[in-house]
């Protein structure tokens, strides 16, 4: 089952996948345009908070954007955001400004 909900005024939003709840999205950070520098680094890491406060801090997003196995996302493109996405073992398996 799918479900969104919006986190209040930080603007975030969290997506279950096709198996389940996805990880929790942290606190957004007070940074400004996204950076890809060292992002594959996280490629192969289990999608979490921790790792998603780790991806925040290391690409200076200002919002994060789970995306699970199956879910459709907007492709409208936000320079202050990152888009994380994770298999059905919630492996992370890419991790992109926009």
């Amino acid at each position: 089952m799918r479900t969104m909900m919006l986190a209040g005024l930080l603007g975030l939003t969290a997506c279950a996948g096709a198996n389940g709840e996805g990880p929790a999205t942290p606190p957004t950070a007070a940074e400004g345009p996204c950076r890809n520098d060292g992002l594959d680094a996280f490629v192969g890491q289990k999608a979490s908070a921790e790792s998603g406060a780790a991806l925040l801090k290391a690409s200076g997003a200002k919002a994060l954007r789970w995306g699970g196995p199956g879910m459709a996302m907007t492709m409208d493109f936000r320079p202050d955001r990152l888009t994380v996405s994770y298999d059905e073992a919630m492996t992370i398996t890419s991790a992109r400004c926009g």
